[in-house]
């Protein structure tokens, strides 16, 4: 058996096919891996040698913001059917029934090891049309800047695929960080880091999906 391989998604080679690497079916896990400026500094209190520096590291966790980041999956198929994926509404979605795509939890503080992870099944990749991996910030407690978010798509295989969301400007709220779909008869992941700021509109979702043009309508929604 070949060793995994492990391709980074960049702006100098921003696309790569799964059928290439002989993903046709099984699942692949999208994983988000971040951390939240009160996460950053809550670790950093209870490494800090001494007193005075266990006092500065407390006072800098008190003083950071909780950021809730959460990680999304807009999915549209041949037939026409389209959904999204994501905590908002409770929408965590299902895998072995449409949208086949499933989020497995909601980290609202940016302390679990794991991150957010969508498990795609790609046993049901002929349905899929465009499949758009997103992340936004629930009701903009903060911006993207300096969260280091790493976005891992893993196969079975352990063939693993990154998308650095790097070169953040200031003040985003949102980015569109990968779109899968096919291209020439391929299912291909091509790197997105579009990023999104308060100012683009009020619904985040929509704003995401417009460009991409999804056709999906959108309401409020709480979770």
């Amino acid at each position: 058996m070949p060793n995994p391989a492990i391709v980074n998604l960049t702006k100098a080679t921003p696309t790569v096919s799964l059928d290439k690497h002989g993903l046709t079916s099984e699942l692949i896990r999208g994983n988000l891996n971040w951390a939240s400026p009160q996460a950053a500094a809550q670790r950093a209190a209870g490494e800090a040698r001494g007193s005075l520096g266990r006092i500065r590291a407390s006072l800098r966790s008190a003083t950071s913001t909780t950021v809730d980041l959460d990680l999304g999956c807009m999915t549209r198929c041949t037939g026409g059917s389209k959904t999204v994926v994501q905590a908002l509404g409770n929408a965590f979605g299902a895998v072995v029934r449409f949208p086949y795509v499933v989020l497995d939890s909601d980290d609202r503080t940016g302390a679990r090891e794991t991150g957010e992870n969508l498990v795609i099944n790609l046993d049901h990749q002929a349905e899929f049309q465009k499949l758009l991996l997103f992340v936004y910030i629930y009701q903009e407690s903060g911006d993207l800047c300096g969260l280091d978010a790493v976005m891992t798509l893993t196969s079975d295989n352990g063939d693993r695929f990154r998308v650095v969301l790097d070169e953040c400007p200031p003040q985003v709220h949102a980015c569109a960080i990968a779109l899968i779909k096919r291209q020439k008869g391929e299912l291909v992941i091509g790197r997105e880091v579009r990023w999104f700021t308060p100012q683009d509109g009020p619904g985040v979702q929509d704003v995401i999906s417009r460009p991409y043009r999804l056709g999906m309508k959108w309401t409020p929604g709480r979770k």
